[in-house]
């Protein structure tokens, strides 16, 4: 096998730069991916910096992979060369732990982040565990595919998890990467869905990707407004907000969901929890069952990512887009 091409980080929040690795034997149940697409993803940012402190370089980041199948172990029975398939945060998984065994890998211990302590998605070529790897209905388009890997099945698990269904009325906190991809999941699903944001010019572009009511989250009329009112908050934003403000515009039994990562500790007053049996979650990404069926729903739905495209090699400047939120809605890496 020849050496990969892809773009790596060499220290900590340093630019990526061309970087040649030898991936050695292809193992007995993996597959390589000549990559075609490769979203850029907040947490390709975080581990790019370090951020949480798990970053070991060189490494190539990139995690929301879409590309054909090149090669397949001998043990790979489900995938075949020249399958186009998608990749997402998670490479493999122990396969044998409780969590493995209920086809909820995605909470494995062992879990093998695609590139935590590997090398990703932008490069030519990526190698993963072939149960991670997913064909990609005909129905979707590659580059409006890629962000899903991630950032839509980030979204579509907790949903899933939480019963979303028509009787439920779900709010979107944050309509930016993640919140534009949220709102049309819970479109799909029939729920009645209000947008919160901070910015009142998203409304038009909320309410036509299926919200049905839109918040200004600065406005605290606004907020007392539709307070006991959701059966589920999900909040995508990655900055600090009273929580207790959100926690108030759930109904009875209503749950408030975090995807996005506030900087500092979320703080809520116990009592509305224990009065109204609410409750605060957390959800990660998902299973590949999970993934795969999301595609489904993406590809019968048409659910799709609000992408920019750049060349690969242009891979620095998508990620400065990004940083300084530039791009409506997710940058998306192409070669």
């Amino acid at each position: 096998m020849s050496l990969i091409q892809g773009l790596a980080a060499h220290a900590a929040g340093a630019e990526v730069l061309p970087f040649k690795y030898d991936p050695g034997n292809l193992g007995l149940q993996e597959v390589e991916i000549a990559i075609t697409h490769c979203g850029v993803c907040h947490s390709d940012l975080h581990l790019i910096a370090n951020d949480w402190g798990i970053s070991q370089y060189p490494f190539i980041p990139g995690h929301e992979i879409v590309g054909k199948v090149t090669a397949v172990g001998t043990e790979v029975r489900l995938l075949e060369v020249g399958q186009r398939v998608g990749l997402g945060w998670q490479s493999n998984s122990c396969g044998v732990c409780e969590w493995c065994s209920r086809g909820m890998e995605n909470l494995c211990p062992a879990s093998e982040g695609t590139c935590v302590h590997r090398n990703g998605g932008y490069a030519d070529r990526v190698r993963a565990n072939a149960r991670f790897v997913i064909p990609i209905p005909e129905a979707l388009k590659s580059e409006q595919t890629a962000p899903l890997l991630c950032g839509g099945i980030t979204v579509y698990n907790p949903m899933r998890t939480f019963g979303v269904n028509p009787s439920s009325r779900v709010g979107i906190v944050g309509i930016g990467g993640l919140g534009h991809m949220a709102i049309q999941f819970a479109r799909v699903f029939g729920a009645e869905i209000t947008a919160f944001s901070t910015s009142a010019s998203k409304e038009e572009e909320a309410r036509a990707l299926g919200a049905h009511n839109f918040v200004n989250s600065r406005e605290s009329k606004a907020l007392k407004e539709v307070a006991g009112s959701l059966d589920f908050v999900l909040s995508t934003i990655n900055a600090d907000q009273d929580w207790g403000v959100y926690v108030a515009t759930l109904r009875p039994t209503g749950t408030l969901c975090f995807v996005g990562v506030p900087p500092s500790p979320v703080s809520v007053h116990a009592f509305p929890l224990i009065s109204g049996l609410r409750s605060i979650s957390g959800n990660p990404t998902g299973s590949p069952y999970r993934i795969k069926e999301m595609l489904d729903v993406a590809a019968r739905h048409g659910v799709k990512a609000t992408t920019e495209s750049f060349p690969m090699a242009q891979a620095n400047a998508a990620i400065e887009k990004v940083k300084k939120n530039k791009v409506r809605y997710r940058a998306v890496l192409a070669n």
